[in-house]
């Protein structure tokens, strides 16, 4: 069996808690914000290739920033937040996709064979899939109630 990282006494019920990773990661970052970051980053990797000059690469260098923003996108309308359009998606789950979206994203360039073209093909996958995957990871798990209906 595992031991705890730590253990954490909960002041205003008395209980005592384990304090795992995902506690000791702050998560700091509300759902309202997170979906703000969502629309923007969705529309930025739509954009990407012709931002950073690389859309005459063509191929996966092209598509995958454009069809990673198409997805962020369509997440964002369906999740259960403050942003969300349709809130069928639990924001648990949204936050599960955006961690494997921000790993595709990050590797896409060694995963598709890009990697060895010029700095500003390959630089902004990594970097906007580490971003994401950071942001994910500070992002609190549930919206406010009132925001998910």
């Amino acid at each position: 069996m595992h031991q705890p990282l730590a253990w954490n006494s909960d002041i205003r019920s008395g209980r005592t808690k384990r304090c795992t990773v995902t506690t000791i990661l702050m998560k700091i970052i509300p759902t309202f914000v997170h979906g703000v970051l969502d629309y923007i980053m969705g529309i930025a990797l739509l954009l990407a290739p012709n931002l950073f000059g690389f859309a005459d690469v063509g191929g996966a260098a092209v598509m995958v920033p454009r069809i990673v923003g198409v997805v962020i996108l369509l997440q964002s309308i369906m999740t259960a937040y403050e942003l969300g359009v349709v809130k069928v998606l639990p924001m648990k789950v949204h936050l599960m996709n955006d961690y494997v979206v921000s790993i595709f994203l990050a590797v896409s360039p060694w995963l598709f064979g890009f990697a060895d073209n010029r700095t500003n093909v390959w630089l902004p996958h990594v970097v906007v899939g580490i971003a994401i995957l950071g942001t994910t990871l500070m992002t609190k798990t549930a919206a406010p109630v009132a925001a998910t209906r």
